[in-house]
């Protein structure tokens, strides 16, 4: 799926200009799902926490029974000789990827020795800095361990997040506040979530039935240097209803404020803005 101006793909040792085709019909990873991949971010010249977006790729590929090919190291390497093929004001979603072509002899699990890799540098804005979201209740949940690869950024995952977003959407909403199994507050469809009461910033701690992300991790430790108490604890969605400020945290817009959570009306507030200033000014010190 193509969604930028302009992309480049890296496949078997070359990079090659455009959206190239890289899988086959009868690959383990087309008709059985072993496919893996992660985000990270290009833009203002700057590329954060892309050694840990590469690190995650490969965890990812060990959780989904593949062996991957690539250092870490190596593979940000490659990342950023591919960027050069950009605009150095460009700002692109990088996406290195994982799947395997054969199954073992029960043709269901993958065949760790097959493991293919590529990467896709996609040309996408980011997000303008006052661009917002609204959240609404979802009947579908998180799934556990025991149910799903929750340890992976898997390709598998994603048909979930899709039944969320189409039922917020069907209600006007842009995006859904998932439940774990438990009952608890999660995430969203398509990120971490923060909400904010009387100057103190709470999210939900993770239990391994979502990804824990990189940029969640990211504005933890920035909100933490600059002096805010942020706290990781089990929420609900009453706990939503009662707060000052609510806003999201992804790789494709770093941080997105949230103005309404079903009835629920909240301001685009102090911390939200001051989160989101401190990202910038961090990235900004990794040039």
């Amino acid at each position: 799926m193509a969604a930028g101006r302009k992309i480049r793909t890296y496949f078997n040792g070359t990079w090659y200009d455009g959206d190239v085709a890289v899988m086959r019909a009868a690959d383990h990873g087309m008709w059985l799902g072993s496919s893996v991949f992660d985000g990270a971010r290009f833009f203002d010249g700057v590329t954060p926490d892309l050694d840990l977006h590469c690190a995650r790729t490969n965890a990812s590929a060990l959780a989904l029974m593949m062996e991957p090919t690539v250092q870490a190291a190596e593979m940000a390497e490659l990342i950023r000789d591919g960027l050069k093929g950009f605009a150095a004001d460009a700002a692109v979603y990088v996406r290195p990827m994982y799947w395997a072509t054969d199954g073992d002899a029960t043709l269901i699990a993958p065949d760790a020795d097959s493991t293919q890799f590529a990467v896709s540098l996609e040309e996408i804005p980011m997000p303008a800095a006052d661009a917002s979201a609204t959240l609404t209740r979802t009947r579908f949940r998180r799934p556990v361990l025991e149910d799903a690869v929750v340890n992976a950024k898997a390709g598998c995952l994603y048909p979930n997040n899709a039944r969320m977003l189409r039922e917020a959407r069907s209600k006007g909403f842009t995006n859904a506040l998932a439940l774990d199994a438990m009952g608890n507050v999660a995430e969203t469809a398509t990120s971490n979530v923060f909400l904010v009461r009387d100057g103190v910033v709470f999210t939900p701690i993770p239990n391994g039935t979502f990804l824990a992300g990189i940029t969640r991790a990211r504005h933890i430790a920035n909100m933490r240097a600059d002096g805010m108490t942020v706290t990781e604890c089990v929420l609900t969605y009453e706990d939503f209803e009662t707060a000052d400020e609510v806003f999201l945290s992804g790789n494709m817009a770093k941080v997105t404020p949230v103005t309404a959570f079903d009835d629920c009306t909240y301001e685009i507030g102090p911390v939200t803005k001051r989160v989101r200033a401190l990202y910038w000014d961090w990235a900004a010190g990794q040039k």
